[in-house]
């Protein structure tokens, strides 16, 4: 007869983040002994990670942390949004972000072979991954500084950690412009604009734009004269919707977002957004 409870394998499965069956044969085979099944939960995740290589990892989360005028975000995905939730997940999220903004890693690959208590974060991960039976990955990394940087965090489901999230710097140290930074954040997260400013688009994006306009009002059949002014509008409707400057501001699309960031009397540095998966 097994040598441990109910309650034994709860917290057992609240500190590994293992599910019930994995927890109750771990246990079995320590002979009650949680420390020792805690080792053989870990170990039997480690030799499936192989298998775990090439699944998709799809869900996860977005973290964020502002530290005087530097940014940094992270994305973590893995395979389910059952995992996303779990405090396990969750908190491994959290130790991967204090990582990354301790290193001052730019990207993902720098963060991964970053140390922390002893192991890189690559392996942290893994081993993790290991615990919850999926495969883990450090997807992305941001880091952007400015005179104020603003972090938002949406969440798209209220059973899921946030799945959105965007920095936002600028180069006034006001009241006004950590509003406008927020504010601006929370838009961002909304309008996913691609760059901050037209001069950020590449010129062969807006060539191939410009020429698809000009063919697609010759074939309507607009008239010669009026082709370049029908062109630059497409062009600047284009820009519109890729650009964060020129978009119409999601709390009051009579304004600009450059509007908004002149009226607060500040500009925008760079800015940031990453969503789970995309």
């Amino acid at each position: 007869m097994a040598n441990y409870t109910a309650a034994d394998i709860k917290a057992l499965r609240e500190r590994t983040g293992a599910g019930m069956m994995d927890v109750k044969k771990a246990l079995d085979e320590a002979n009650g002994d949680a420390e020792k099944a805690i080792e053989i939960i870990r170990v039997k995740g480690l030799k499936g990670a192989t298998k775990r290589e090439g699944r998709s990892t799809a869900e996860g989360l977005v973290a964020a942390k502002v530290e005087g005028n530097v940014g940094v975000m992270v994305e973590i995905n893995c395979e389910t949004d059952f995992v996303a939730k779990n405090e396990k997940f969750i908190a491994l999220a959290a130790k991967v972000l204090d990582a990354a903004v301790a290193s001052g890693a730019a990207d993902a690959e720098a963060l991964l072979a970053y140390e922390l208590d002893g192991k890189t974060i690559g392996d942290t991960v893994i081993e993790e991954g290991a615990i919850l039976g999926e495969k883990i990955v450090v997807r992305r990394v941001a880091r952007i500084e400015g005179a104020k940087v603003a972090a938002y965090l949406h969440k798209t489901s209220k059973d899921l950690p946030a799945q959105v999230g965007v920095l936002m710097a600028v180069d006034a140290d006001s009241e006004a412009a950590a509003t406008v930074a927020h504010d601006v954040a929370v838009h961002t997260a909304a309008m996913a604009p691609t760059y901050l400013s037209r001069e950020e688009v590449p010129a062969d994006k807006v060539a191939d734009e410009r020429r698809i306009a000009d063919e697609t009002a010759r074939a309507e059949g607009k008239p010669e004269a009026a082709l370049a002014k029908i062109v630059e509008g497409r062009l600047t409707g284009f820009f519109k919707e890729i650009v964060l400057v020129d978009q119409a501001f999601a709390k009051d699309a009579k304004k600009s977002v450059a509007k908004v960031f002149e009226e607060a009397g500040t500009k925008p540095v760079a800015f940031a957004r990453f969503r789970v998966g995309a």
